[in-house]
């Protein structure tokens, strides 16, 4: 069954080829199927180049969208290392107050309040993802600790951390401060 205006389309196209020599026809038949490939071959090279746009804005949305995670994510890394040398003066205060003092009826109400805000830094540190790395016991790993010293042991085998120097943390996934650590060497 054929469509009124394309039977009505291809009367007057042959109409318009009434009295062209047939070697003529073959040849405007031919340039016209040269000229349908040629355009069905950039339709399909446009639509190629419109799918690639379409990945590559896509690619670049996604990309976007983990940065802008990690700007929120990491954005107070600065300022949580500067509060790190808070919570280790904070340590130290407290690891510097002798026994006897501690239990001294006078000292005990600043030693409370020093463990409590000890306590409430530990706390926002977690909240925030930040989290301190182990290091006493453990293999010395390069990625969060970094060695200070050797110490000779016959206890321990070599490239075990035997001491902890200052502590190291993480934020969220991300190296936020390397423990600084002492460790085992086989002894001489």
């Amino acid at each position: 069954m054929t469509d009124k205006n394309t039977g009505s389309a291809d009367a007057a196209a042959e109409k318009e080829l009434e009295g062209v020599p047939e070697h003529m026809k073959d040849d405007a038949s031919e340039a016209t199927d040269a000229k349908i490939a040629a355009l069905e071959e950039a339709l399909s090279t446009a639509q190629q180049e419109v799918l690639y746009a379409q990945a590559e804005t896509q690619n670049v949305r996604r990309r976007m969208e983990k940065e802008a995670q990690d700007a929120r994510a990491y954005a107070a890394t600065g300022f949580a290392r500067d509060v790190l040398s808070v919570s280790d003066n904070l340590a130290r205060a407290l690891e510097a107050i002798p026994a006897e003092m501690r239990e001294s009826e006078s000292m005990k109400g600043l030693v409370v309040g020093l463990e409590a805000t000890g306590r409430e830094l530990d706390s926002v540190f977690a909240k925030n993802g930040i989290t301190r790395i182990a290091a006493m016991g453990m293999p010395l790993d390069p990625n969060q600790h970094q060695a200070m010293v050797e110490i000779p042991s016959t206890d321990v085998e070599p490239g075990i951390i035997v001491a902890e120097m200052q502590a190291g943390y993480m934020i969220k996934d991300r190296l936020l401060r390397p423990a600084l650590v002492g460790v085992a060497k086989a002894a001489e």
